[in-house]
């Protein structure tokens, strides 16, 4: 029985937030286990001035975390999970996903008013392309502006003034304590999230039995089917996660619902595809959905997009 176990995470207030809720499960799970939480600066912490796709998408947001696995450094790192690259490092896997929290975006206004209340001309706050796209097709009258830093930034930027609201992902504010400051908790109609949004999962070294053992013991068997769902369909158009790419899968019974959106940078040609079966075909829906978006030529927008 393993004995001792080390977390890499990053030091924002959300991912120790995350580490802490790992941790936790895990000495629940296991009570004699110890565990030690080493924090690292990544390169998407450093850099806060340009815009995630010109510094090279999420994955610099656990580059050090993985290297840390790799050299023996730490026996696990945690992630959100649409942070995380749907192609990982040799060596690598992700060996347990937790319990999904709310998995859509949410809108955080000056004035508290929802989407359709807000004014025309109204400054919104987002890093993604994803969010942007999707709700520029139904809000087309807002001007949509780049904003970057962690959750406790964005909001002060808010409130300085610098937007009339910003775009976050709901399962964040709620983390953090905020979860009352939001405004509008954006339809998946109108808004689909990223793959793996609202789910945190655990990476591991692919050849580590002991530490795989460890932590299958709190991975949540129904987040982990839908979000390996979605990131098949990620990992098979190529898409990284700053794309502008939506999946999201949802259980219902014995059956899984899948839906995925694909756009280009300008929002002018956009794909959206679903599929829907049994929850053990999983993988061949994702399968199906990403041929069908390649047919319709989804592959040529992320090429011209990456």
């Amino acid at each position: 029985m393993l004995q001792m176990l080390r977390i890499a995470t990053r030091q924002s207030a959300l991912a120790l937030w995350q580490a802490n809720h790992v941790r936790n499960a895990l000495i629940e799970a296991q009570p004699s286990l110890e565990i030690q939480i080493i924090g690292f600066t990544t390169e998407g912490d450093r850099n806060q001035r340009s815009s995630l796709r010109e510094i090279g998408g999420k994955g610099l947001f656990i580059k050090e975390l993985e290297q840390a696995l790799l050299s023996g450094k730490a026996d696990i790192a945690v992630h959100s999970m649409k942070d995380v690259p749907s192609e990982l490092p040799p060596g690598l896997q992700i060996g347990a996903i937790c319990e999904r929290a709310d998995p859509r975006d949410a809108l955080v206004s000056k004035t508290n008013k929802g989407l359709s209340s807000l004014l025309d001309g109204s400054r919104i706050g987002t890093s993604s392309m994803r969010r942007r796209l999707q709700l520029q097709a139904s809000f087309s009258s807002f001007e949509y502006v780049d904003l970057r830093g962690n959750v406790d930034t964005r909001l002060s930027k808010l409130d300085a003034g610098y937007y009339d609201a910003v775009v976050l992902a709901a399962a964040g504010l709620h983390r953090l304590g905020v979860g009352k400051r939001i405004s509008e908790r954006i339809s998946t109609d109108l808004c689909l999230p990223a793959a793996g949004q609202g789910a945190v999962g655990i990476e591991c070294r692919s050849d580590d039995v002991r530490v795989k053992e460890t932590i299958a013991l709190v991975n949540h068997e129904m987040t982990s089917l839908c979000v390996s769902c979605e990131r098949e369909v990620t990992l098979r158009l190529g898409a990284n996660c700053n794309l502008p790419v939506a999946v999201y899968a949802s259980l219902r019974g014995d059956e899984i619902y899948l839906r995925s959106f694909v756009s280009d940078e300008s929002g002018t040609k956009t794909f959206r595809r679903s599929g829907k079966g049994l929850r053990q075909d999983s993988l061949k829906i994702a399968k199906e959905v990403t041929e069908a978006l390649l047919t319709d030529g989804a592959a040529e927008v992320l090429g011209e997009s990456g």
